[in-house]
């Protein structure tokens, strides 16, 4: 049997969705793909945060290609087909929504160890 921890940080520098993304993997990380309550939990955030999920031809995918099985989303977002907002973001409820890929957020990076 295989057991990993996951390794989580926020980082409280805003920037859009793609610098974040960079930034996260300039440190040999990612951002973050959430999948399941604990995950989402375990990222304390005070305000919203970038993670890694991304709107992509016709579904939602995480950036490292993880299937996107679990889900969160919040109340009033266009998960279906958003014609703008496709980058996913975690709020401070925890839960996910989707947002401009240029608004400048903090984001949460991770990595297995």
């Amino acid at each position: 049997m295989f057991f990993y921890s996951i390794n989580i940080s926020v980082v409280v520098e805003e920037k859009s969705w793609e610098e974040a993304l960079e930034h996260c993997r300039g440190i040999n990380s990612d951002l973050s793909s959430l999948h399941s309550d604990t995950d989402n939990m375990a990222a304390p955030i005070t305000d919203r945060a970038w993670i890694g999920l991304r709107f992509l031809g016709d579904r939602w995918l995480w950036v490292n290609g993880d299937p996107l099985e679990y889900q969160a989303w919040s109340d009033g977002g266009d998960q279906q087909c958003p014609m703008q907002n496709r980058c996913g973001a975690l709020n401070k409820g925890g839960l996910w929504e989707n947002r401009d890929c240029e608004e400048r957020l903090n984001f949460i990076c991770s990595s297995y160890v």
